[in-house]
């Protein structure tokens, strides 16, 4: 089962393994810059057959925005309706539910105090017993002394009102490790294990750890909700639970098209949530802490969020999967000291977002390596993961390219003919009604909005309504471009390291 910690190619010691495996990287890569690269070439060459390929994608894209918006309108619907009910009364009806322990670890690198404070001042709120709770603050040891002293600082003011408060401190440079938050939670997870619930004696099957970032702040009932599902699901121990990431913490005061970014990255996790045979969990969630310890967290990659989910279901045969909460937790839009800083720090986090796409060759990797998972099974997965990621490199500028570039690089023999006069009205109108989308989006967004804060106008209120105008910018510089480049780090060999996004309010 050595294939289940593998991270890169190098890793491999065998050539003719090492050679598969560097191929899968390369395939993502290939596929998205390949459709690119080709849709200019065969514009010039075969001007005709890209204006019907350009049709056939524009009525595709429309279709799937419908699909995704039908998804999304349901999510939001479901979310709106599990906020409101009363999870402890409904726990209440199951025998046992008090033995159930909550294992928070909360990874930190160079936050200030009222960052951390906010967080543990929501997790204080919690309507669910807080000596059920076991907080654990992760603290990077090259973070320095500042880190370790505002950590003392939050044990100070918290650590009664929970069953424990541990301060963890996670060494720098060991070995094999990719200094980062997987690290960090493995390192935080495994004091945990030995300081707490071994010697309180807490059987692993009764905790479930949930893996927040610094700055996730849960609704009220999260864990009243989230221990529900788990004494409920079918097979508690063979899933995740993952909530509904709502980047409002700071959504007044971070510029327009972070905002519509952040917004937009709640919103696919709403469509996901409405087709959990697709979820896979994503920043904060939760799984059963017995899960964590047969499979092992992630150490040595950036996208271990995920990987947690692909590691446990190739180490289950496919017997793994994600349950949709519908429950909200607030986290931070991106924002920075100033705007330029704030440009390059949301295009640095899509960009590591998008590094997950090194998921597929560890997918397409373990396939092989597992016989126990359906053939079919592995297929879909496959083209999942596949579509999802090529979608996001390629589709944003495919649409932006497709409609005037057989126009540009046709030539005039194609120029004069029927298809190139309706194309561009074609691909205006299929565009056109693709924007009920974003009309969907911004509607929904208005309903998000926590309230507005006193020194804010009214005005401030049209802003986040024709924020969405900054859509398709948003798709392509903060959507296609670090997807690309991440894409093209993996054909290179060239892997992304860990790279912390600053919390600013």
């Amino acid at each position: 089962m050595d294939y289940l910690n593998l991270s890169r190619a190098q890793d491999l010691k065998d050539k003719k393994e090492r050679v598969i495996y560097r191929f899968f990287e390369i395939l993502p890569g290939l596929f998205s810059w390949g459709a690119l690269v080709g849709v200019f070439i065969l514009s010039w060459l075969a001007p005709v057959a890209v204006a019907l390929f350009v049709i056939i994608f524009a009525l595709y894209w429309l279709l799937k925005v419908a699909y995704l918006s039908f998804h999304q309108v349901a999510s939001f619907q479901q979310m709106r309706k599990v906020t409101k009910i009363d999870w402890l009364e409904k726990l209440n009806n199951l025998p046992d539910w008090k033995s159930i322990y909550h294992l928070i670890i909360l990874p930190t690198y160079k936050e200030d105090f009222g960052i951390i404070r906010t967080t543990f001042k929501a997790l204080a709120d919690s309507e669910y017993p807080k000596k059920r709770l076991i907080v654990v603050l992760a603290v990077e040891e090259r973070a320095g002394e500042q880190a370790q002293k505002i950590a003392r600082e939050a044990k100070k003011e918290f650590s009664k009102n929970f069953f424990h408060f541990l301060i963890t401190i996670h060494p720098q440079n060991i070995s094999g490790e990719i200094a980062g938050k997987g690290s960090n939670v493995a390192w935080a997870a495994k004091e945990a294990k030995e300081k707490i619930l071994e010697k309180f004696g807490i059987p692993p099957e009764k905790v479930i750890i949930s893996n927040f970032d610094i700055d996730t702040r849960p609704y009220p009932c999260y864990f009243a909700c989230l221990t529900y599902h788990y004494l409920t699901a079918e097979n508690p121990l063979r899933s995740s639970y993952q909530p509904i990431p709502i980047y409002n913490n700071n959504i007044w005061q971070a510029p327009a098209f972070s905002r519509v970014i952040a917004t937009s990255g709640t919103f696919w996790q709403m469509m996901q949530q409405a087709r959990p045979e697709q979820l896979v969990s994503y920043s904060s969630h939760s799984l059963p802490f017995k899960t964590l310890l047969e499979v092992g967290y992630p150490s040595s990659l950036v996208s271990d969020d995920s990987r947690i989910f692909w590691k446990s279901y190739l180490a289950y045969d496919g017997d793994y999967r994600v349950i949709p909460l519908y429950y909200p937790v607030s986290m931070d839009a991106v924002m920075a000291k100033s705007l330029i800083k704030t440009i390059v720090n949301q295009y640095k986090q899509q960009r590591r977002w998008a590094w997950g796409a090194e998921n597929i060759p560890y997918l397409l990797y373990g396939f092989l390596k597992n016989k126990k998972i359906p053939l079919f099974e592995k297929f879909r997965q496959t083209f999942i993961l596949f579509e999802g990621f090529w979608s996001w490199a390629a589709a944003a500028l495919l649409i932006f390219f497709l409609g005037w570039l057989p126009l540009v690089l046709g030539g005039g023999t194609f120029n004069v003919t029927l298809l190139a006069y309706n194309l561009p009205k074609l691909i205006a109108n299929l565009m056109t009604l693709s924007m009920v989308g974003m009309l969907t989006s911004a509607a929904i967004s208005f309903l998000l909005l926590p309230p507005r804060p006193e020194n804010y106008s009214k005005l401030k209120n049209l802003s986040m309504f024709f924020q969405w105008l900054l859509l398709p910018v948003t798709l392509i510089f903060f959507g296609a471009l670090p997807a690309l480049e991440a894409q093209a780090r993996l054909i290179l060999g060239k892997p992304l390291g860990f790279w912390v996004t600053e919390k600013t309010r």
